[in-house]
């Protein structure tokens, strides 16, 4: 998505590596990490928010049976429905993982497009006090479009209100509950904390021309809906999920609840999720796009061997500091 210099980067390799792949929906994400752990003797981190819960499958595209039986994967179908993980939930869990993974003496092989989650993992992250029913059910009662939860923010947190928009009024309440709480700004008790957690990783990611990923985005929705997406919302809602639960936020499934629900033709919930994923996928690219450490790759007419080969003969012969030219773009 988009165009840059085209010029070569090289990749430093650290002591004990995390690799990241990270990028786009429908980018290849997964195929190279299967690539780079089967060649590694790798074990995959998914870093997704929505393949974390049972019951999403063809939806959110998760790794098929005879892929997680190539190499194992990890962090997929661990939450229920109704549960709720945030980004902190997210690093800790995947730590715990990662381990495991090093003491089994393999390499971990993160990829997803959750940019939060992938940052929470290699940056660390304060996930700050529990969540307060009663408080945040107030500051939730506040009228209005975000524009009063702002102005109270800006009053006892500048830099906070300063770096969240008027509008996310999920991002305004955990600030104000947050510094509520704790009777000091959200903004002061993250920067004290000095994220101590960071994770040597390399990070590369696939890049495609915006108007190639957006017709791999369109197909890839016909194919699951093909492949029984719809079935699947229907066991679903048979089995007394909730619609507005928690992991039914993920792309597509609240519009394919209104289709079977009559609000709507098949054609219209399919359209609807298209463009849904594409304006997802250029959320995700403005994500990624601001973290300079990431390397990449040129995706389009390149089979995932000529991808992944560059990267498995440097971490194969790597020795720490080692840079080796792998042709990768610094910038997209």
């Amino acid at each position: 998505m988009g165009q840059g210099s085209g010029t070569p980067g090289d990749l430093t390799v650290p002591d004990s590596p995390l690799i990241c792949v990270v990028g786009a929906t429908a980018s290849g994400k997964s195929a190279l990490a299967l690539a780079l752990a089967e060649a590694l003797g790798g074990e995959i981190l998914g870093a997704d928010s929505r393949q974390l819960y049972r019951g999403l499958d063809v939806g959110t595209a998760k790794p098929t049976p005879d892929e997680r039986a190539r190499v194992p994967h990890h962090l997929y179908d661990v939450l229920d429905i109704g549960e709720t993980c945030s980004a902190g939930r997210y690093a800790r869990m995947a730590a715990d993982v990662i381990a495991g993974i090093r003491a089994r003496g393999n390499v971990p092989v993160v990829v997803g497009g959750t940019g939060l989650y992938v940052r929470a993992l290699v940056d660390g992250i304060w996930d700050g006090p529990p969540r307060h029913p009663n408080l945040r059910g107030a500051l939730e009662g506040i009228s209005g479009d975000g524009h009063a939860l702002h102005r109270m923010l800006a009053r006892l947190d500048g830099p906070s209100a300063a770096a969240i928009h008027p509008h996310d009024r999920r991002k305004l309440v955990r600030a104000l509950e947050i510094t509520l709480l704790e009777g000091r700004p959200a903004s002061a008790l993250r920067r004290a904390h000095g994220f101590p957690g960071a994770v040597p990783a390399v990070q590369v990611g696939l890049n495609w021309p915006r108007e190639v990923l957006y017709e791999r985005i369109d197909r890839r929705v016909e194919a699951m809906v093909s492949a029984g997406w719809i079935d699947e919302v229907r066991a679903l809602l048979a089995r007394g999920v909730d619609p507005d639960s928690p992991g039914m936020d993920a792309v597509g499934y609240r519009d394919l609840v209104r289709h079977l629900r009559g609000e709507f033709d098949l054609d219209t919930a399919v359209s609807r999720i298209q463009k849904a994923c594409r304006n997802y996928a250029k959320r995700q690219f403005t994500w990624f796009r601001k973290d300079a450490r990431i390397r990449w790759l040129e995706a389009e007419g390149v089979p995932v061997r000529g991808l992944a080969e560059p990267l498995i003969g440097l971490f194969e012969s790597y020795q720490v500091g080692v840079r080796v030219d792998v042709s990768i773009r610094k910038t997209p």
